[in-house]
């Protein structure tokens, strides 16, 4: 007999509800020709910080363990960017107790033109579960949300993460 939590998004089993995941911080990669070497722009950073909260909080909602990264912030600092770094975030998703493991990437191709990806990893194997690509159009609050929620319904969460490859 299974007993469901959450609501919203779909009832979690309460195996899946244990299922401890870390949510590491979106990165952002400018390819468009206003790239600028100083980094993000101060609205893009809290762009960034409005998805991954997004992402975070939906997990929850969905009745997953949404991990606090902040004991292992100074490692997260040292290996970031992600997408350069060849799995480097795994040991430290070991370290914080995640069974799963989320990074993201938003691509800036333009102005209008963004990429919003998503990686989502078995953290004891390295095994990708799932990964999830929106294109998007204008740079505002609500199109990234709206990109990162269509994410979030259609390759995070269905079917329900268990922490092992769906067969």
């Amino acid at each position: 007999m299974s007993t469901s939590l959450g609501t919203g998004l779909g009832a979690v089993s309460a195996a899946q509800a244990a299922t401890r995941v870390a949510v590491f911080e979106f990165e952002l990669l400018d390819t468009s020709s206003e790239v600028d070497i100083r980094g993000p722009k101060p609205e893009e950073i809290r762009r960034l910080d409005l998805i991954t909260d997004e992402v975070r909080r939906r997990l929850k909602e969905a009745g997953y363990d949404v991990l606090d990264l902040s004991p292992q912030q100074a490692q997260i600092v040292e290996a970031a960017p992600f997408r350069n770094c060849n799995s480097c975030e795994l040991p430290i998703a070991q370290a914080l107790g995640a069974q799963i493991e989320v990074i993201g990437l938003v691509q800036k191709v333009s102005n209008l033109i963004l990429n919003i990806n998503f990686q989502l990893r078995d953290v004891a194997t390295g095994e990708v579960l799932r990964a999830g690509s929106a294109d998007i159009r204008n740079n505002t609050d609500e199109s990234w949300l709206r990109g990162v929620s269509y994410l979030v319904r259609n390759r995070l969460l269905d079917p329900p993460l268990t922490g092992k490859a769906a067969p």
